[in-house]
């Protein structure tokens, strides 16, 4: 305890470490107003109940802005299906793939690109939006057109504003902006499932509650590990000749391979795809068995035909998310122009090959434990589990948190260190804390 506070005590003693601080409570705190700010021309009390399947999924991420038909109620997820988008034509397409390359200019003509699809992106997603509203919410006297094409706009311009918001986050507070409202928004809704839990277990069941919370506890640690797991290549850099003729021994440092390198793009992924099969059966479901068996069986969640489906999509597109992100060759390059090489591997062709052969080593039991901790909330429901609460057991919703914890803790520590300050903890270490890296991009 006494370390937790003098741990505190140092970071607000940080002039420029704390107005971080604060400014990013500001900027989240106007986030999750607008969350509850309704569009005009709605009765929120005549609003359905929680979102199910994808819009479920999106209402998590945004707390609950979605199904409160909020100005915020898309987020800022139009903007990361953009970001996608234009991360994948960096490289499928020439252009984009000269515009990477250019460094500032070109980074800059990416994200005007990554605004520009956003806005169209976020109009296409708004009509889909209102169309989920239930007619008897929308006052009879502004339904029409006009009322579609004004809450379009609306919707737009809050999209633009949270995309603002994270930026800001990004430049004046702390840690990733886009990333830290996504993890506001999964966290506001942490306090209501607990209490759920609680109350649907009762008095006389409290202790498989607190057993619950061990359990909880003890996948967040295995998440914790699975996100930092990294697999260092030691690099060995040749002896230089300094200007007085002495020779200067060579560095040596590692390049950090992470084993869950694709985060969780692989879930989004997978979840994405699994409601085609059901989408697509609801067409003939009156008409074939075959199709309602396929329609049962993808809409229920707890299904073992479900999960391991589930399981094999995130397992496959792991490695292709992996593929995409890390260019074992672009490596080499990197290592070969600076002078570096792997101990025992020629530079080069054969470089490239053996940081392909160990990523993909890597990857395959990180891919495995990724699925395995996609498809714990599921799992979870099957012990009786509230579907809110064990949405925290695993999934999306947990890897982002953590994810996004563990870089503003990150970054925290990097303040502390530069003003000569211990850091956050005595034992362990923190990614930030790492030295000897080898930057390979």
């Amino acid at each position: 305890m006494k370390k937790l506070i003098s741990t505190l005590k140092n970071i607000f003693a940080i002039e420029d470490l704390r107005v971080r601080i604060l400014n990013t409570l500001g900027f989240i705190a106007i986030f999750r107003l607008g969350s509850y700010v309704v569009l005009p021309g709605i009765d929120p009390n005549q609003l359905g109940g929680d979102s199910t399947g994808i819009l479920g999924l999106l209402d998590a991420f945004l707390g609950g802005a979605f199904s409160n038909a909020s100005i915020f109620a898309l987020g800022i997820m139009p903007y990361i299906s953009a970001s996608i988008v234009l991360q994948l034509l960096t490289i499928a397409v020439p252009y984009f793939q000269k515009l990477q390359k250019e460094g500032e200019s070109g980074r800059k003509k990416i994200n005007q690109y990554t605004r520009v699809l956003t806005i169209v992106i976020t109009l296409a997603q708004s009509v889909g939006f209102l169309a989920t509203i239930n007619a008897d919410a929308i006052d009879p006297s502004v339904a029409g057109p006009l009322f579609t094409i004004s809450s379009m706009i609306i919707l737009t311009a809050g999209t633009m504003f949270c995309m603002w918001l994270g930026e800001k986050i990004t430049d004046k507070g702390i840690g990733n902006g886009i990333s830290m409202l996504i993890m506001i928004g999964i966290v506001s809704r942490l306090p209501g499932a607990l209490v759920g839990e609680a109350m649907a277990l009762g008095l006389g069941r409290a202790l498989i509650f607190i057993l619950e919370l061990i359990i909880l506890f003890f996948v967040v640690m295995s998440v914790v590990m699975l996100t930092q797991a990294i697999r260092r290549i030691p690099v060995q850099y040749a002896k230089q000749v300094g200007g007085s003729a002495s020779l200067q021994a060579g560095q040596r440092q590692f390049i950090p391979l992470k084993v869950n390198a694709a985060g969780v793009m692989p879930i989004i992924f997978a979840q994405s795809l699994m409601f085609l099969p059901g989408m697509v059966a609801s067409f003939w479901r009156n008409e074939s068995d075959l199709a309602n068996e396929i329609g049962n069986v993808f809409s229920d969640y707890t299904s073992w035909q479900y999960n391991l489906s589930f399981a094999v999509l995130i397992i496959i597109f792991t490695f292709f998310y992996t593929a995409i992100s890390v260019n074992p060759n672009q490596i080499s390059d990197d290592l070969k122009r600076s002078g570096g090489f792997v101990p025992g591997v020629k530079p080069g062709l054969a470089t490239s090959e053996f940081i392909d052969e160990v990523l993909t080593r890597i990857t395959l039991p990180g891919a495995i434990f990724l699925a395995f901790i996609a498809i714990l909330p599921s799992i979870a429901m099957l012990f009786g589990i509230t579907r809110e609460f064990a949405a925290f057991f695993g999934g999306t919703s947990l890897i982002i948190l953590v994810g996004v914890v563990l870089d503003t803790l990150n970054q925290i520590e990097s303040y502390l260190l530069m003003r000569h300050y211990d850091g956050m903890m005595k034992s362990g270490k923190l990614r930030g804390r790492s030295k000897n890296i080898a930057v390979a991009s």
